[in-house]
């Protein structure tokens, strides 16, 4: 007989409770105001994965879930600590039938109104729209918030942000559009961002060649938005009037030099209430403070495509091409 001492005893045992956290990335620290921001022992952690493209990472407070599109797939899932990954709405972003499409007509950016309800970019459909349903109960059942500019068909919404007026200010570049169609479907000569308020969209601007991620600065009189351009891989800033036209125009941060050696571009991003900026691009999700500083980056292997804060905001969600991942940011 084999005799086994009671230390290996509470080795084994508390080897088996232990679960194995697989991560993907680092943190590169480049200014020491980011130790304020992310723990120093931060961790960049995989917790779903399998997925085709995951994007729009969305934390739902009252269901302690987070929900986001694998846009390929036309489907919304939903992540929650209890019942890891799980189917959350299927006919995400494309409703007809005998899909033209050819790989991205699901939804993409996912947010609340400021009633609570889920607003979803639907590439296939073009357009944002209302999900008529409630958040515990989804069901594919949608009403059309805008899909066209002066009578001509959006592109296909990315992402999306409202103003505490209710306004919706969203980017349309073209990525939903059937690549081998774009050039005779594209009814709208531009990638546009936008603004829908009272049934009526109106177009910001028209100068960034391929409008993506966007969020308000604290105090919404500054709207930042990403451009996922190779050849223009910036984040611009956009100062807001009191009739919110764009006035100022600028570069918040220049990617180019990154993009030509990184994975990745300028793509979705999210401001934290004291104004600190994550946004995903080449390498992975930089973080910047509300002046366009650097402060560091979540260095990620795989292709970064948005991110979303939990509502405390101490964790961040990342989704990264086939992964959902989560970093810690602060005890």
């Amino acid at each position: 007989m084999k005799y086994i001492t009671a230390s290996a005893l509470l080795i084994a045992a508390f080897s088996c409770t232990q679960k194995e956290v697989k991560t993907i990335g680092t943190i590169e620290r480049i200014d020491p105001a980011l130790d304020a921001i992310v723990n120093t022992n931060a961790k960049v952690e995989v917790i779903a994965d399998g997925f085709n493209w995951s994007e729009g990472p969305l934390w739902i407070e009252d269901q302690q879930m987070l929900i986001f599109s694998d846009v390929p797939e036309n489907i919304v899932y939903k992540w929650s600590a209890a019942g890891g990954k799980e189917v959350y709405l299927t006919t995400s972003g494309y409703t007809g039938s005998n899909s033209p499409y050819s790989g991205e007509e699901g939804s993409n950016g996912l947010t609340l109104n400021n009633e609570g309800k889920l607003v979803l970019c639907q590439h296939g459909d073009r357009r944002v729209s209302l999900m008529d349903a409630p958040i515990n109960a989804p069901r594919p059942s949608f009403i059309t918030i805008s899909d066209n500019f002066e009578g001509k068909k959006l592109n296909s919404p990315n992402d999306a942000v409202f103003n505490k007026k209710g306004d919706l200010f969203f980017t349309d570049p073209p990525y939903g559009l059937p690549r081998q169609a774009e050039s005779t479907i594209k009814e709208i000569p531009f990638n546009g961002v936008y603004r829908a308020s009272g049934g009526r969209t109106s177009l910001l601007t028209d100068s960034v060649t391929r409008p993506n991620g966007i969020a308000f600065l604290p105090g919404e009189k500054t709207l930042l938005v990403a451009n996922s351009d190779p050849e223009k891989a910036l984040w611009y800033a956009f100062d807001l009037s009191e009739n919110d036209s764009i006035i100022n125009a600028r570069i918040f941060h220049d990617a180019r030099e990154a993009a030509k050696s990184e994975p990745g571009l300028p793509d979705g991003l999210k401001v934290d209430k004291n104004g600190n900026v994550f946004a995903s691009g080449p390498g992975g999700v930089w973080i910047f403070n509300q002046y366009g500083k650097l402060l560091g980056k979540i260095r990620i292997t795989e292709n970064v495509s948005n991110c979303g804060f939990s509502t405390d905001e101490k964790t961040l969600y990342i989704t990264a091409d086939m992964y959902l991942v989560r970093v810690k940011l602060r005890d």
